[in-house]
């Protein structure tokens, strides 16, 4: 694989891992915020290749929240893009991120939230993000389309 490709590829895996983590509310949900990482072994990538690492840091900021992937894949490419969506159902700007340049909160119930990632008005991803109830383990179910307009369903498991 060329290493722009998997770059792109990347990017949408870390876009759909931030679209999972937001909520709808004032706030957080309680124990989200810090910092965690990904669990390659229990995760799935389809089409793949998984990152080799991935962050996420979730920081709290008045009425949303500042989201910042770190990633480096298969081959060593590194990659950072970040975020600061608010509470409030609008897309909001994404920055880095070669697939997506908005994301916006669909609905939020408990633990569970789903979001939308878009590029250019057009949906490229939905993810459902669950926290367990003991706060230690973060799943994230993606499903979309790459920048190929290949189908993708990733499942991403994080760790503090």
């Amino acid at each position: 694989m060329r290493a722009g490709t998997f770059g792109r590829r990347a990017a949408l895996v870390a876009g759909l891992v931030v679209l999972a983590l937001v909520a709808t509310g004032a706030q957080p949900p309680k124990g989200l915020e810090g910092t965690w990482k990904l669990d390659v072994a229990k995760s799935t990538f389809h089409p793949g290749p998984a990152p080799t690492s991935m962050t996420l840091t979730y920081t709290p900021v008045p009425n949303g929240v500042q989201i910042v992937v770190d990633m480096t894949g298969p081959d060593g490419t590194k990659q950072r893009w970040e975020m600061t969506p608010l509470y409030d159902g609008k897309d909001h700007p994404v920055t880095g991120h070669p697939n997506a340049d908005t994301i916006s909160v669909d609905k939020s119930e408990g633990p569970k939230s789903q979001s939308t990632f878009k590029k250019g008005g057009k949906v490229t991803a939905v993810n459902m993000r669950t926290l367990s109830a003991d706060g230690r383990t973060l799943t994230i179910e993606s499903t979309g389309t790459d920048e190929k307009g290949q189908a993708i369903h990733n499942k991403q498991v994080f760790v503090r």
